[in-house]
């Protein structure tokens, strides 16, 4: 199996709502990680061209680039946590994917020390 991983950073604020009680709106510069993998290469000896998957990546992220998420679909009705931002993500890249590679997950940190990882199955 090879594995391939990409990164991409976005600025943008949020609130969460914990208990029914929502916290201060504040500011993340998020990290994201993007993993695929896949048991072929092609015939260039590519899984897939980086540039490929982070203009796939980068057009997903794009629509949260100094954003207020809390205003920002899909979580403008969803709380706007790291779990569902990483799941979000992929699910907007699972129809991008190349044919030979599969998702294998998405990272997303808040702030250095904090992250959280969606597994697609």
């Amino acid at each position: 199996m090879y594995e391939l991983s990409i990164e991409d950073c976005f600025s943008a604020a949020h609130a969460i709502s914990t208990g029914g009680v929502r916290e201060p709106v504040h500011g993340h510069d998020w990290h994201v990680t993007v993993t695929i993998g896949g048991p072929r290469l092609d015939e260039d000896g590519l899984l897939c061209d980086f540039h490929t998957l982070q203009e796939a990546l980068r057009s997903v992220t794009r629509a949260f680039h100094h954003r207020d998420l809390n205003a920002t679909p899909p979580f403008d009705r969803t709380n706007p946590t790291a779990e569902l931002v990483a799941r979000h993500i992929a699910d907007r890249l699972l129809p991008l994917m190349p044919e030979e590679a599969r998702l294998l997950s998405v990272r997303v940190t808040e702030t250095p020390g904090c992250a959280a990882t969606y597994r697609p199955q």
